[in-house]
């Protein structure tokens, strides 16, 4: 019994044994055939992978770029500045006059390979002793100043050089939000670079500290060293000339997709003039404007006219004070800043046609811009400020809030420097008026006032002047 009882656990052990390998057995082949299958279903299959493969073009820039980056070159400034050494002058140093190299880079666009002209920003050069421009094919040229207009941050400068390529350019009123653009400049010094992104808005104008603005605003990466290089359309042809980048946290943060160029137009128009003239010549409207909104309805937002100077072209149209300029040539006019923005973008001569709201009616009007002197001399306005020679605060400044007329220079024994007055003054009051810029000036003064008081701003102070 008990022999027949061991036999019977062997059998059960072996059946169980038997089984179990048997399961084994079964479930790796199941799993090899998973595996096999899936990795057929992965590995392409011997007749397709035989099989001429049908050539397809992959998109790419590359060809354009090719046409364009020749035309682009590399930008760099040697300034000499003057410092002071304390250590030295205790050692008695103080006799030789020291100076440190500061440099700094950009980039520009050819665009008269004949005349070797480059477009690039006034800022990239301004104030440098030296510019230096090296090509794409690694050539590097001394360039001469041709001229420049701060209020627009635009610069022509030149160099002596041959086979150079000039970039086409395109009429950039025709840019659309949405369009395709490159930019191609030297961010940082690292050399030629090119980013891409689309056209995010046009007009765009409010950007403080940059003058006159009619920006092209992108989300193509624009990088310190960009400025002054090519925004091109996927034709290749430039359609802005690269600018500024904003962030609010600096550059350090990074690129936040909000590059800003001046559209080729623009530029195109400044370098005719100072081509032809050496200088920038705009015009004016011949009034004063302050920002306005009403509160009465229709709600009404544009630049209240608070003065209107005889024989200016508002007078001409029928100008009033206390009229609200509402729009300008079809664009809507939110305030001061931006009529005049539109004055300083406009080229002299030029027709503008007006609507302005007066006693809750609409109203049109036409004018042309007259001259706008860059200089004058004062004594031409009162005697008694002959000597002394005055100039309108410039636009990037203006933009930052500053206003007044500044004095830039002073002859060495004038009656100007015999009242206390010194180059570098900005006259902000004329007898306890205000005067914005050199029309409001000339307005006080066409008055032939008995008594002549100025109030000055130097340097970080500010007081008043009597004028005898």
């Amino acid at each position: 019994m008990a022999l027949s009882l061991r036999t019977l656990a062997l059998a059960t052990l072996c059946t169980t044994t038997g089984a179990l390998a048997a399961g084994f057995y079964f479930a790796n082949q199941k799993d090899s055939n998973n595996n096999a299958s899936a990795e057929r279903s992965w590995m392409i299959p011997e007749a397709q992978a035989a099989a001429p493969a049908i050539a397809q073009p992959m998109p790419t820039l590359a060809p354009m770029l090719a046409k364009v980056t020749p035309s682009v070159v590399n930008i760099y400034t040697k300034q000499r500045v003057r410092v002071n050494n304390p250590i030295a002058d205790f050692f008695g140093g103080g006799r030789y006059p020291q100076e440190r190299i500061a440099q700094s880079l950009g980039s520009g666009v050819i665009v008269d390979a004949a005349r070797g002209l480059i477009l690039t920003n006034n800022h990239v050069v301004e104030g440098a002793d030296e510019v230096s421009v090296s090509l794409s094919d690694g050539r590097t040229f001394e360039a001469q100043p041709v001229g420049s207009d701060p209020d627009t941050d635009i610069a022509v400068i030149r160099i002596a050089a041959k086979d150079l390529v000039a970039l086409p350019v395109a009429d950039s009123s025709k840019l659309r939000v949405g369009d395709y653009v490159v930019a191609v400049g030297n961010p940082f010094g690292l050399g030629q670079t090119v980013t891409s992104g689309i056209v995010s808005a046009v007009g765009r104008s409010g950007l403080q500290g940059l003058g006159f603005q009619n920006f092209i605003q992108t989300d193509a990466s624009i990088n310190p060293g960009n400025s002054g290089g090519a925004l091109v359309n996927l034709n290749g042809e430039l359609v802005g000339i690269n600018v500024a980048s904003f962030n609010p946290r600096g550059s350090a943060a990074g690129n936040i997709g909000l590059g800003f160029a001046i559209p080729s137009n623009l530029a195109k128009e400044i370098m005719r003039q100072l081509m032809a003239f050496g200088e920038v010549r705009r015009g004016t409207l011949g009034l004063d404007a302050e920002t306005a909104q009403t509160q009465a309805e229709p709600i009404t937002r544009g630049a209240l006219v608070t003065r209107v100077y005889r024989g200016s072209p508002a007078e001409a149209a029928g100008i009033r004070p206390g009229d609200v300029i509402v729009k300008a040539n079809d664009q809507r006019i939110d305030g001061a800043d931006a009529l005049s923005n539109l004055e300083g973008l406009l080229p002299l001569g030029a027709p503008v046609k007006l609507e302005l709201v007066r006693d809750s009616q609409r109203l049109s009007v036409s004018a042309q811009l007259k001259a706008s002197p860059k200089e004058l001399d004062a004594g031409q306005l009162d005697a008694r400020l002959a000597g002394a020679v005055l100039i309108d605060t410039p636009e990037r400044y203006r933009q930052t809030g500053i206003r007044g007329v500044i004095i830039s220079k002073v002859v060495a024994g004038s009656r100007a420097e015999r009242n206390g007055l010194e180059a570098g003054d900005r006259i902000l009051v004329v007898n306890r008026q205000s005067v914005g810029d050199l029309a409001a000036l000339r307005g006080q003064l066409a008055q032939n006032p008995p008594r002549l008081e100025l109030g000055l701003a130097r340097g970080r102070q500010s007081g008043y002047l009597q004028m005898r």
